[in-house]
């Protein structure tokens, strides 16, 4: 799994001209789901997310949690994360999960955000063409991959 986490004052997401979800201040989680990736690698990602120290404390200084501030979570699937660049410039997407694998998976995740949080966690719509907004703090933008455990 392939997640850009970012930072926001807020976000939402739209679909045919309809908001459907939106957030205050805390994550956008962008989500994309390899062919092979497994709950493991759900349950990695999510442990890391609730947890990422990457909002300011009193000395500003990245030290807090999106739990810590209250914050929210606002996840979208996202399969052209999974693209590969190398032949050409056109990306390849086979190595995306196919919608009934990614989906479960997807739905997952966001369990697992819920379970082990304490912030609210809301969702785009799987597989839907979306239109999201956001205002990213900082910036802040991180790159997370579960088969990259730094």
């Amino acid at each position: 799994m392939r997640v850009i986490v970012q930072r926001v004052l807020q976000a939402s997401v739209e679909v045919e001209r309809n908001r459907i979800s939106e957030i205050g201040r805390g994550l956008m989680v962008l989500l994309g789901v390899h062919s092979e990736d497994k709950r493991e690698d759900a349950d990695w990602l999510a442990g890391k997310l609730v947890n990422l120290r990457i909002f300011s404390d009193e000395h500003g200084l990245m030290n807090r949690s999106v739990q810590q501030i209250q914050g929210e979570i606002l996840v979208v699937s996202q399969f052209t994360l999974t693209a590969s660049y190398k032949k050409g410039n056109r990306p390849s997407f086979i190595e995306a999960a196919k919608p009934d694998l990614a989906m479960p998976m997807y739905e997952y995740f966001v369990q697992r955000l819920r379970e082990l949080g304490s912030c609210p966690v809301h969702t785009g719509r799987f597989g839907a063409d979306m239109n999201v907004a956001l205002i990213n703090e900082g910036p802040v933008t991180i790159y997370m991959d579960s088969r990259n455990r730094e």
